[in-house]
């Protein structure tokens, strides 16, 4: 998976990376050959920005890199197939970076979706820098492959009982437990806002169950499984299905989470729920004004059945309180609202706990894995009034939607209990250093960086 990161390599060619600021010593320091060539390239310094240079042999002599500074990652992001095929090193000489940040950039941008169609194209390698955290890099490159191959993956093939024995999987190498209650034995077992969203498929829906560790604090990771949203009986248009396939994204990131900690043995309880059902339409979907009982025993009314998400996740979110958790930590593609409101790169971070939401953000600027805080704005309750249930599963008004969903959520959060929600696209729209279009793992370095400090600092 991760050939184009090598440990040994006869010949090298450095690669210099730069700053604005350090990117005039250097030119300083070059012999008039050089300066020449770059002038006569008409190379613009800018983030990202490479320019081979050559020896008089025409060999390849160095490549010099633009990067933002130290924790840049994704400035190396699109080299592996940019760059000659050759074996490369990092040169540090005028730039202090951190060698687990250029390697993951490196180790990120060899990723390709191959399932289905094959890329023959070969990637350029990279000398391991010294010093590297391998281990970590390696594990982090390899949740993130994680994600964006559960997301790519058409719904075809990626269903309810998919996504099961892809967990399955996951506890299996790290020797977790786990158990998936399927179908009618959700609603025997009380999970049936969950069956009810997912009764009206061919493909049963699920609640996928995974416990590890036996130490330290107990955190909850919930995510939204939606292996594919018709929209239901509120069917969505054409165009607003395409990326349907995608509603997994939650389901995708949380298991992604979860195998990070596992893989390095962060002493704390962990319990994963993934709610996962297809939103179909057939003569038994749930309806728009049906009233569903939940786990929580509140009663919801169905104001839009393409809501379907906040309601598979509030019975999870119900069960995640039960064993009185340190922090429940959920993800979800949940609305449309929070793409209008922070475009596509940036998920939106909803938290009752300002410990937890300031350090998060702290975290997230630091690893490069940007996240933005939203208002758990109370007043905004009142758009989610009914005059048969306790709480309407959306408002009709089609404001503020990321934080009238955040608040439906919470209502089936103890108050006590810190909370973080996740609301994210987990795609890219367009091709990005070392993020090509498709699926995408968003605020996960983050998050997992956080749970690290959490463990710590967390009283």
């Amino acid at each position: 998976m991760f050939t184009h990161l090598i440990k040994k390599s006869a010949k090298s060619i450095p690669l210099i990376p730069l700053t604005s600021e350090k990117f005039p010593l250097w030119l300083k320091e070059q012999p008039k050959e050089t300066k020449l060539w770059i002038e006569t390239h008409q190379f613009t310094f800018k983030e990202s920005h490479y320019l081979i240079i050559p020896h008089n042999n025409g060999h390849i002599k160095e490549v010099i890199l633009g990067i933002s500074g130290k924790n840049d990652i994704w400035s190396y992001g699109h080299l592996p197939f940019s760059l000659p095929k050759a074996t490369y090193r990092i040169d540090d000489t005028y730039e202090s970076i951190t060698p687990e940040k250029a390697t993951l950039g490196w180790a990120l941008g060899g990723y390709l979706f191959e399932r289905y169609k094959k890329n023959h194209k070969k990637p350029a390698q990279l000398l391991w820098p010294k010093n590297c955290d391998s281990h970590k890099v390696l594990n982090l490159a390899s949740a993130i492959f994680l994600v964006r191959d559960l997301i790519n993956t058409p719904a075809e093939d990626m269903g309810p009982a998919h996504i099961a024995e892809e967990a399955k999987k996951i506890t299996l190498q790290y020797k977790a437990k786990i158990s998936v209650i399927t179908g009618d034995d959700l609603l025997k077992k009380n999970y049936p806002a969950i069956h009810a969203v997912g009764r009206a498929s061919d493909r049963a829906p699920r609640l996928i169950d995974i416990n590890w560790g036996n130490r330290g604090k107990k955190i909850v990771l919930v995510g939204k499984g939606v292996c594919f949203d018709t929209g239901g009986l509120d069917i969505k248009s054409a165009s607003n299905m395409q990326l349907m396939k995608k509603d997994m994204g939650g389901a995708a990131h949380v298991l992604a989470l979860a195998s990070l900690i596992m893989a390095h043995k962060l002493p704390i309880q962990l319990r994963v729920l993934i709610p996962t059902v297809d939103n179909n339409i057939s003569g038994n979907a749930y309806r728009p004004m049906d009233v569903l009982n939940t786990r929580h025993g509140l009663t919801v009314e169905i104001g839009n059945t393409d809501a379907e998400g906040r309601v598979i996740l509030c019975d999870a979110l119900s069960e995640a309180n039960k064993t009185n958790p340190d922090l429940i930590i959920d993800c979800a593609t949940l609305t449309g609202a929070a793409g209008i409101a922070l475009g596509p790169d940036l998920p939106a971070l909803f938290c009752n706990d300002d410990f937890c939401a300031e350090n998060l953000l702290k975290i997230s600027d630091r690893e490069n894995d940007l996240l933005w805080r939203m208002p758990l704005y109370k007043p905004y309750l009142k758009m989610l009034e009914s005059r048969v249930a306790d709480i309407n599963n959306c408002s009709d008004s089609g404001l503020a939607g990321a934080i009238t969903a955040a608040l439906f959520l919470e209502k089936f959060i103890h108050p006590k209990t810190p909370w973080i929600h996740l609301d994210l696209r987990a795609w890219n729209f367009t091709n990005k250093p070392g993020r090509p279009i498709g699926g995408e793992a968003m605020g996960l370095r983050a998050l997992y960086s956080f749970i690290e400090f959490f463990i710590k600092h967390k009283k």
